[in-house]
């Protein structure tokens, strides 16, 4: 495995030069090919990759059976519009994803292209299922970056900034994150819970009535909001509320899902019911599919029509998606989540433990592969961020990641706070995870070393 940077090569120079500047890139580089958790760069460095396209290619870069059935399904149909006829693996799919729902009563499927435009559908389902307008999203929450997406898009303002007026009828509620709220990393959950729910009974009572308020959409683990897990009892007080108001709960699975946490589905974790789950990402390893799935009673409000797209639900992507539920299966891949996970919290905690670098460490956090360190910083968020250390180094989370990159491995910062998320392929293996690992903290001791 190659380390260091490189000069951009001639390829990558013409597309700094004609691809968008609203295109935002880690690494200014062309990749030829990616296999399993590793990548290789036009200048012929190999790089082991814990962004999985930010948690796409789960099963790692080409996984062989996946690339196959998708090989294979583009000498039968590549395309059959979904608004004209069904074709085989659309339907192959729903027979495997039934089977893996987090409650049976999701049994009404409609797939799409991304992860914003499973949002999108799932926004109008909500409206036209209910009658109402306005919509609940989470402080932190990323949704995507479509026109509806967008608004109820609360990670950070860069995503909307300059495309104002957004979608109207959309509130915040304070996810249950201690720094958001203020509160020491030791305060129970249950602390933190009650004080989110306690906003939300404001929220109701202030600014969008429940008779004009169709769902609460809430990320069961804040992806780009920092990796943090809902608390189970957070996650039930939502269901109480919006059972008693007649507001759909929509769980956003796009980033958490798919095996990502150690179960199938994070909501697993609290045993809760979604009324609409949307899904992306892992589910066909990095061919463009993502699926907005409810009750049929609720879907069949819809009138025929409201939903669709030209590409939605492509034949090839959900041929991909068919084998990536039969290796999920076959080749046992939660088991092996889990396994790593307890690997990775042990080795990140070993860090937050060390002299060098634990008094720069505010938390470790996440739940299965979807983790996540943060740092402490010197300016924090503003002047009334009280975890703000004035001893800390500036810029760590930036900082250790491009140290990372140097050595050879790509991995991402995420919210408007330093931290470092760790998205390594679900099937790593130990010995991949182990090398992650030690460049990591090789990263950072030099990182904290310079100040």
């Amino acid at each position: 495995m190659s380390t260091g940077s490189a000069p951009v090569t001639p390829l990558a120079h013409f597309g700094q030069q004609y691809v968008t500047n609203g295109l935002g890139r880690q690494l200014e580089a062309v990749v030829l090919r990616g296999e399993g958790s590793y990548i290789t760069l036009e200048d012929g460095r190999q790089m082991l990759d814990f962004t999985c396209g930010i948690g796409v290619t789960n099963l790692g870069h080409c996984h062989p059976r996946v690339s196959a059935a998708a090989a294979e399904q583009c000498m039968k149909v590549v395309h059959m519009q979904c608004s004209i006829a069904f074709h085989e693996p659309y339907l192959e799919l729903i027979k495997r994803l039934l089977l893996l729902m987090p409650d049976p009563s999701l049994d009404s499927f409609f797939f799409w292209n991304s992860g914003g435009e499973a949002i999108e559908a799932a926004l109008k389902i909500a409206r036209a299922a209910t009658g109402r307008q306005n919509i609940i999203s989470m402080q932190g929450g990323y949704h995507g970056r479509t026109y509806g997406a967008m608004a109820v898009t609360k990670s950070k303002t860069g995503y909307s900034e300059g495309f104002h007026p957004l979608m109207p009828g959309v509130y915040s509620l304070p996810y249950p994150f201690w720094h958001q709220l203020g509160m020491p990393a030791s305060t129970p959950s249950s602390e933190i819970s009650a004080a989110c729910l306690s906003q939300l009974s404001l929220l109701l009572s202030q600014q969008t009535a429940p008779r004009d308020t169709a769902a609460i959409l809430i990320e069961p683990v804040l992806g780009e909001g920092g990796y943090v897990p809902a608390p189970p009892e957070f996650l039930r007080g939502l269901r109480e509320v919006c059972d008693r108001e007649g507001i759909l709960l929509i769980i956003d699975e796009v980033q958490c899902g798919y095996g990502r946490t150690g179960k199938q589905f994070a909501i697993e974790y609290s045993g809760v019911r979604p009324d609409i789950m949307t899904i992306a990402k892992g589910l066909a390893n990095g061919f463009p599919l993502s699926g907005v799935i409810s009750r049929k009673e609720i879907m069949d409000k819809l009138k025929p029509g409201s939903l669709g797209g030209t590409y939605a639900g492509n034949a090839v992507s959900c041929a991909a998606a068919c084998a990536v539920a039969d290796v999920f299966k076959e080749e046992h891949i939660l088991d092996n989540v889990n396994a790593r996970s307890k690997e990775l919290f042990a080795a990140l905690n070993a860090i937050r433990s060390d002299p060098t670098c634990s008094p720069h460490i505010l938390d470790v956090r996440g739940q299965g592969l979807m983790a996540a360190i943060e740092f402490a910083s010197p300016t924090g968020t503003g002047p009334y961020d009280r975890f703000r250390r004035a001893d800390a180094p500036k810029d760590l989370a930036r900082r250790v990641a491009k140290r990372c990159q140097e050595k050879g491995m790509l991995i991402l910062t995420t919210s408007v706070y330093e931290v470092i998320r760790f998205i390594p392929a679900l099937n790593i293996s130990q010995e991949d995870l182990a090398l992650g690992c030690r460049i990591f903290k090789e990263a950072m001791e030099e990182v904290v070393r310079e100040g």
